[in-house]
């Protein structure tokens, strides 16, 4: 009955990847999640199945886009790593069944930032940004660049992490975000490819986390109040 109250919305969110803002998710009676989360959690915003295919079809629109070029992956830490992974194991299934052998390289980054929010916020705005980890950077010249990120929001965090990187002289860099929120930023910025345009909402799961909280809710993306978290000091 829930299913098919919210038929309509639920199409949108499936082929549209726009979720709108009256969204009203899928209720957490309808999967399982830890105990010590109860009470704490709101919504299920989507699930893991619809991330799966989604990421699926963003793999095939790489490989269409970078044809028969090698790849160097550059994901960054921490929310990207579980979408980074499907994401490269389904170009790695997509390569092994077809003509094209795309061979890839993944590394890993990390952006700190010296002005820290104290509200959450999983796009931060920064001015000052230390990018820490990933090999000689160096290397990237010449190289066909593809960052994965877990979530855009205004777009800036990744603009700096953009400028750093074309100092080296890639052959071509693309971005791909699951997620993309919709903000009242005038940035403008857009991932080459996303997964979902959501709301302008707090989200957790899928290696989203609040304070290194959720991130174990592979299933599932998933909305917070932090008034509402009763677990954490």
């Amino acid at each position: 009955l829930y299913a098919v109250k919210h038929r309509e919305v639920f199409l949108t969110v499936l082929f549209n990847t726009q979720i709108s803002d009256d969204w009203p998710g899928y209720s957490l009676d309808l999967f399982t999640y830890p105990q010590h989360y109860y009470g704490d959690l709101e919504y299920v915003l989507i699930p893991h199945g619809i991330i799966v295919d989604r990421t699926e079809r963003l793999a095939k629109d790489i490989m269409q886009d970078i044809g028969d070029n090698d790849i160097v992956v550059l994901c960054v830490l921490k929310g990207g790593y579980k979408f980074c992974a499907d994401l490269v194991e389904h170009i790695k299934n997509l390569s092994r069944n077809s003509e094209r052998f795309i061979s890839m390289k993944v590394d890993f980054v990390r952006l700190k930032s010296y002005h820290v929010s104290q509200q959450p916020v999983n796009d931060q705005s920064m001015q000052d940004m230390q990018i820490m980890g990933g090999d000689d950077l160096s290397k990237l010249t010449g190289k066909n660049v593809l960052i994965v990120e877990d979530i855009v929001g205004t777009g800036r965090t990744m603009k700096v992490l953009l400028n750093h990187i074309e100092k080296y002289n890639p052959k071509m860099i693309k971005v791909a975000s699951l997620l993309v929120k919709r903000t009242s930023w005038p940035d403008g910025y857009r991932p080459d490819y996303y997964g979902f345009e959501i709301p302008d909402l707090f989200v957790v799961g899928y290696a989203l986390d609040y304070n290194e909280y959720f991130r174990d809710l592979n299933p599932v993306f998933l909305k917070i109040s932090v008034e509402k978290l009763s677990f954490i000091e």
